[in-house]
């Protein structure tokens, strides 16, 4: 369980979903962790979590898109540990509008954090790790939206398909520093904590309502999955046996993306 013991990792937006479970399950293998998020109170939560279980963190509170914040976050990294090895970007804003209902502020806002933040968070972050030539890890969070068109949810498929050649361009630019930069898929997640998941499941139902849309239906295997079931995946991206492993995508989705689009494979119909 010390697969990231002597790295220091910083992971943006660690709410009690996807960013938390990744920031705890770093720390779990031995990475101490810069935990940060616009809210003050989930960034705290999140480093708390990790101190109450003998991890190392701090909580850095600020919005992604503002360039004081990515740069004040990484220096306090640098100071507190001496370094930082890992970054995850998973900022974002699900702000579920589509083409025709979405305002152009809230879209260009959209685009600024998903991208944006990576933008200024990725340009902080490989600054410190050339400084430090110790090369680094850096790992952009997509979705399975950011592959397939999802309707209703315009900015958020935008800005997560964005990040996919963001990450190539990124990584091919920081190689000759041994910065290794690549995407992670994941689905749509049911939290392991009761609140947000009944919260999440009135998101979903609501927008259903609207597009038709079977999540857990069209799910091949049998659930959804939780946030830890990424941890794995993510702490392979951030260790040293993914040395070679730059510029590419790994997905855990539940052979979401993969699924014959017209194939239901929960349906009464295709049983025998």
């Amino acid at each position: 369980m010390n697969r990231l013991a002597g790295k220091v990792a910083v992971v943006t937006g660690a709410s009690p979903n996807i960013g938390g479970a990744i920031a705890r399950g770093f720390a779990a293998e031995g990475a101490a962790v810069v935990c940060t998020d616009i809210d003050e109170a989930v960034a705290a939560v999140c480093a708390e979590s990790i101190m109450a279980s003998g991890g190392q963190a701090i909580a850095v509170a600020g919005d992604v898109t503002d360039p004081e914040h990515a740069e004040s976050t990484v220096a306090q990294a640098v100071q507190r540990w001496g370094q930082v090895d890992v970054l995850v970007n998973n900022a974002m804003w699900f702000n579920r509008k589509g083409l025709l209902t979405a305002p152009i502020e809230e879209f260009r806002r959209q685009l600024d954090i998903i991208l944006g933040g990576a933008f200024l968070f990725t340009q902080a972050v490989s600054r410190a790790m050339i400084d430090g030539k110790r090369g680094g890890s850096i790992i952009n969070v997509l979705s399975t939206a950011a592959w397939q068109g999802e309707p209703g949810n315009i900015g958020y498929c935008t800005g997560k398909s964005g990040l996919i050649n963001f990450s190539r361009s990124a990584a091919m630019e920081l190689a000759e520093y041994g910065i290794r930069v690549n995407n992670f898929t994941p689905t749509a997640t049911m939290p392991t904590d009761p609140e947000l998941a009944r919260a999440m499941a009135a998101a979903m139902a609501a927008h259903t309502s609207m597009y038709s849309m079977d999540f857990a239906g069209a799910m091949p295997l049998s659930r959804l999955p939780s946030p830890s079931d990424y941890v794995p995946a993510l702490v392979y991206l951030a260790a040293d046996e993914s040395a070679m492993v730059t510029g590419t995508n790994l997905t855990v989705d539940g052979g979401a993306t993969a699924r014959y689009w017209p194939w239901m494979p929960h349906s009464d119909d295709t049983k025998s």
